[in-house]
């Protein structure tokens, strides 16, 4: 097995950006979720509730984080923490605190987006503060992530998405690309689900260790585009998931394995790398 995708999104719900190689931590990739939406009441937006949001891209120079919109000018944000008091932002159920990004993101967010956007912000996780990861699925230890949905990395595999695919277009509905599941590391491995039976996946040199914790429960975004934000079949793939029902225990529809670090804080992790699993105890 092998890595043949790594993606971050510096900006949660907006557009990943593909990367040969980053670096990793233990809160996730380089980078991944620093950022975030919110609303007047600092609640996190996400495509749940603006499709549009897939609309916008985003690109890392050296010195800047940069968001694109075909109906706008791209607008830079400098990469340099910005000054001002911490503001208390909601990510689900944890409250977190975070830097609030200045008021010409605002104003671009109206221009590329319209009324929708109206009231959003721009939020920097505040590295001080440390959000942690549930503990049921964490046997016992620790771990922290920053604005991701829950876990500081996801997983997929390139057999499980073939199966659905597959599963897809015998019920005569288009296939799907891994870019709807939007994980961190994509491993080629032909055996569907086969995510679903490791306990840790490790790079063969032992440079890293993932630990894998729990499957992931998809939503609505994988419905949706991630380049137009259209939506080309309404509940697809997520009828599909739920007849497979690759977990059986468990409620909803699920695709890929949510995962925290157990070694290798601040290594570089690479495309291409090749991967050994170990199975969980039956």
């Amino acid at each position: 097995m092998k890595i043949v995708e790594l993606n971050v999104y510096p900006v949660k719900s907006l557009q990943g950006i593909p990367l040969e190689q980053t670096r990793l931590h233990a809160h996730g990739l380089a980078w991944d979720r620093r950022w975030m939406l919110v609303d007047d009441r600092q609640r996190f937006v996400t495509q749940r509730q603006l499709p549009a949001l897939a609309t916008i891209g985003v690109a890392l120079t050296d010195d800047h984080l940069v968001l694109s919109h075909p109906d706008v000018e791209p607008l830079s944000v400098p990469l340099a923490e910005p000054e001002g008091n911490l503001r208390l932002v909601s990510v689900w159920g944890d409250h977190c605190k975070a830097l609030p990004e200045g008021p010409e993101v605002t104003h671009w967010l109206e221009a590329a987006l319209g009324e929708q956007a109206r009231g959003m912000s721009l939020v920097r996780f505040a590295t001080e503060f440390t959000r942690a990861v549930e503990d049921d699925f964490l046997d016992g230890g620790a771990a922290h992530t920053y604005f991701s949905d829950g876990y500081p990395f996801l997983l997929t595999t390139t057999g499980s998405l073939d199966a659905l695919n597959d599963a897809l277009t015998a019920g005569g509905h288009a296939p799907v690309p891994m870019s709807r599941f939007r994980p961190n590391v994509v491993i080629e491995c032909d055996t569907p689900w086969a995510e679903d039976r490791w306990a840790t996946l490790s790079d063969s040199t032992g440079t890293f260790q993932f630990t894998l914790r729990k499957p992931c429960q998809r939503c609505k975004i994988t419905t949706i585009d991630q380049q137009t934000a259209s939506v080309p079949e309404p509940g697809e793939p997520l009828k599909t998931l739920l007849a497979l029902n690759t977990q059986p225990a468990l409620k909803g529809a699920h695709f890929g394995q949510n995962a925290t670090l157990t070694s290798g804080d601040g290594a570089i992790i690479r495309v291409g790398a090749a991967l050994e699993a170990s199975e969980r105890d039956a």
